[in-house]
């Protein structure tokens, strides 16, 4: 479910923000296929994340695949390039050696925009359990490359979802109380940091909230924020704020985060580049109950993995994106 370990191609940096630029400029001149997409988020009082707008990578697999856009498919892909999404860290492409300086300039791109960066931590070891996404770091690695990424990510803020279907995904990988250890040591290295962490938290069609609650709790979900719901799947935003609340009230009041990246039509029940879904909601902070915002981990137009069609897990798909956008 994670994107692709190497970037496919590079264009000059400069290009990249001129081609954000020129979208964005598109999109007001021409209209807009989603309503608001970089609108600042609603102010809370306790919302971490209510502040302020969301950052738009200016290097992201979109506006990469808006470079050589052209005729109808060029706006909506400009869209999706203009749209905030979460910036998976994978230590393929971004080792310990060089995740510190690449995450401070993140970091200090999003504070000089006045925006919150949002990072998908996705190295843990026995990554996805062989499966579509499999890899990460051994156990040695893994704990030197997350400090490597609390010092880049400094004191500014900026939300942090730490290893999607790692606690989901235990039970049928049979390593739980090793996952769970690896988490806690995780949330003890981002804790000086000003990251705001969401743990694993599954979805609204796998585990009962119950289940899902109890590794939580063991996990150490009581030291962050709360936990993270939908990524990479497809259910309404509904059932996961449903889902999530019930989480919320077995976890001593824990916050959460939706993403709604692909939710627009609900889930078909598959969870592998499904045909027929749609871009949901626009990242936007909630003040809704303990639900903190909405925003888009998974980022719309990566395949899931070699199936429906699409290629290797993480790869851009263009077919699968203009989908996304037309449905």
């Amino acid at each position: 479910m994670a994107p692709k370990t190497t970037s496919p191609w590079r264009i000059d940096r400069k290009g990249v923000i001129a081609i954000v630029v020129a979208a964005v400029l598109l999109l007001v001149a021409g209209g807009s296929w989603f309503v608001n997409s970089v609108q600042p988020a609603s102010s809370t009082d306790d919302n971490p994340l209510g502040g302020g707008r969301f950052y738009v990578n200016p290097d992201s697999s979109a506006v990469r695949a808006a470079a050589s856009a052209s005729g109808d498919s060029a706006g909506p892909i400009q869209e999706l390039a203009a749209t905030p999404q979460a910036i998976w860290l994978v230590p393929e492409e971004h080792p310990a050696a060089s995740i510190t300086a690449y995450v401070r300039g993140v970091v200090a791109d999003a504070a000089a925009t006045d925006t919150v960066a949002t990072f998908v931590v996705y190295g843990i070891p026995e990554r996805d359990c062989g499966n579509q996404s499999a890899g990460g770091l051994s156990a040695e690695e893994y704990p030197l490359w997350i400090s490597a990424i609390a010092e880049g990510l400094g004191t500014e803020t900026s939300a942090v979802v730490l290893e999607p279907d790692s606690l989901a995904l235990a039970n049928e990988c049979g390593n739980i109380d090793s996952r769970i250890v690896t988490t806690q040591d995780a949330i003890d290295r981002l804790s000086d940091s000003g990251a705001v962490v969401y743990l694993d938290g599954g979805h609204s069609n796998w585990h009962p909230a119950a289940e899902t609650a109890d590794i939580l709790k063991r996990a150490g979900v009581d030291r962050v924020r709360g936990f993270a719901t939908n990524v990479s799947n497809y259910n309404t935003t509904a059932d996961e704020v449903a889902y999530a609340e019930k989480v919320s009230a077995l976890t001593g009041d824990a916050h959460f985060v939706v993403d709604t990246g692909r939710n627009g039509n609900g889930s078909n029940g598959e969870w592998c580049n499904p045909s027929g879904r749609a871009v949901g909601d626009v990242p936007a902070a909630s003040d809704d109950g303990h639900h903190d915002a909405d925003l888009w981990i998974k980022t719309p137009g990566e395949s899931d993995g070699e199936c429906n069609g699409g290629p290797p897990a993480g790869e851009w798909w263009n077919a699968g994106a203009l989908d996304l956008v037309r449905d």
